[in-house]
């Protein structure tokens, strides 16, 4: 009896399927919250709930989300969505082209770190202006914003997160 081994190159990156894990909850948790406590069903509004403590320590003002099944709200406001789905749409774009675009800020180092950084501020400024009066918040408003700064995060990250990593693996036979 002789004993083969065979090497096989895999490419696998850990963080990729952790970020793809978080992305996912974050773009279907806050919709699925108050759909999940209008339920009435025994665990549910347990699972609704944790939802809602999540969204209520990563969103400044999760009370002013939309009501989406009476009397329930989602569980971050539009702004916070607003962010998640720029980062749900920058996911989608480095699907079809791996990050190499010219779009794609990690590439210009430092350069694209300042870039992202200036246009991550739109959702703090939009905050702080409606902070200080200038509007009240409105779900128009604050949607693009967020949008904004998700979609400068996430095309400075989606590359470095999901590139592919070669780890080799034997088999023997």
């Amino acid at each position: 009896m002789q004993l083969t081994i065979y090497k096989k190159q895999l490419q696998i990156n850990p963080a990729s399927f952790i970020a793809d894990f978080l992305l996912t909850g974050m773009v279907v948790g806050p919709i699925l919250a108050p759909f999940l406590a209008a339920s009435g069903l025994p665990i549910l509004p347990i699972i609704a709930n944790i939802i809602y403590f999540m969204g209520h320590h990563v969103c400044p003002q999760p009370h002013m989300g939309v009501e989406l099944a009476s009397p329930f709200i989602m569980a971050v406001c539009m702004r916070c969505y607003g962010t998640v789905m720029g980062l749900f749409a920058t996911r989608l774009l480095y699907i079809v082209d791996k990050g190499k675009s010219f779009y794609w800020l990690h590439q210009y180092g430092w350069n694209g770190a300042a870039t992202a950084t200036v246009f991550m501020m739109a959702y703090p400024l939009e905050m702080a202006a409606q902070t200080l009066g200038w509007w009240s918040f409105q779900n128009i408003v604050v949607t693009p914003f967020g949008l904004i700064t998700g979609l400068a995060w996430g095309l400075f990250t989606m590359p470095i997160l999901h590139e592919k990593q070669n780890i080799t693996l034997y088999q023997m036979k």
